[in-house]
């Protein structure tokens, strides 16, 4: 199965004009690669997915799938605002040698169910590979509607959900969201405070922010949870709490960008509107990255 274990979203590391700087990007990804993750989703909204331009998004990829190898597959983001540019990048993505797709229903004006459909019918059609459907609403104000989900279930291509969790999910939690899929379709979450819940109700997998920076401390979780280990999750989480405030608090993607620096890694650049966090702002980041057990 493509959609397994820890999916781990990094950053893309760029200069001032967008262009992706490929041996930064390379040592990212070395650490992922190292430390075993199952995929790695490139380029996510953490990896500066929506600011990239088409031929960066391409680089990216063909660069990730050449760092990577055959055993880490790439899951590579397609979404536009119009049709026929999604299914362009996944046709690009396909090319670079991603094994999957990350399709959100990206929209200016709000879409009606029908359209969001045809939207996916669409990119499932363009390319050979698996799609997996990204809910996320907080960014899109686009939800899916469990009908919605039934009918792209239907589609062969459709193989797999990245869903936001929530609070003290529980088994009955992910068996009603599978319940509207074939068998073998894959239920996965984000958000990664709630992940180990998710992992402990069922979860197939964690698509991860802290994962593409820190893998080795989100494999444990990873591995825990789908092990129902609950003490374990409780520990772990207890250990990523600070994290998961700065997350909540300053964005992921900042503060993952700041770490990234302060941990040696490279020098990203958010591009403009964003701006890096302060001064004050990265050496909260900086405490919580020197109490952390592994950061590997």
């Amino acid at each position: 199965m493509l959609f397994h274990g820890l999916s781990a979203f990094p950053i893309t590391p760029t200069d001032a004009r967008g262009v992706v700087d490929i041996p930064a990007l390379e040592k990212v990804l070395l650490r992922l690669k190292q430390a075993g993750v199952d995929s790695v989703g490139l380029p996510g909204s953490t990896g500066l997915y929506a600011y990239l331009s088409r031929e960066e998004k391409r680089r990216a990829i063909e660069a990730a799938v050449a760092c990577l190898g055959p055993d880490i597959p790439v899951v590579a983001s397609a979404g536009a605002l119009r049709t026929d540019e999604a299914c362009q990048l996944a046709e690009d993505a396909e090319r670079a040698g991603a094994q999957g797709i990350l399709l959100a229903p990206v929209s200016y004006t709000p879409l009606r169910d029908e359209e969001a459909f045809q939207h996916y019918a669409a990119v499932a059609q363009s390319v050979s590979l698996p799609v997996c459907i990204y809910n996320n609403p907080g960014t899109t104000h686009f939800d899916f509607s469990p009908a919605l989900f039934q009918r792209l279930g239907t589609l062969p291509q459709i193989a797999a959900l990245k869903q936001p969790a929530k609070a003290e999910m529980q088994k009955g939690d992910v068996a009603a969201l599978r319940a509207l899929f074939p068998a073998k379709f894959a239920v996965g979450f984000s958000g990664d405070w709630h992940a180990g819940g998710a992992l402990l109700a069922g979860a197939d997998l964690w698509f991860s922010v802290v994962g593409g920076l820190l893998p080795k401390l989100a494999m444990a979780l990873t591995r825990a949870g789908r092990a129902g280990e609950s003490d374990r999750v409780a520990e772990l989480n207890q250990q990523l709490e600070p994290l998961w405030q700065l997350f909540q608090s300053l964005s992921s993607l900042r503060v993952m960008y700041a770490a990234a620096d302060i941990l040696g890694i490279c020098q990203p650049v958010l591009p403009r509107p964003l701006l890096g966090l302060d001064k004050a702002e990265s050496q909260r980041v900086e405490q919580v990255l020197k109490a952390m057990p592994d950061l590997e």
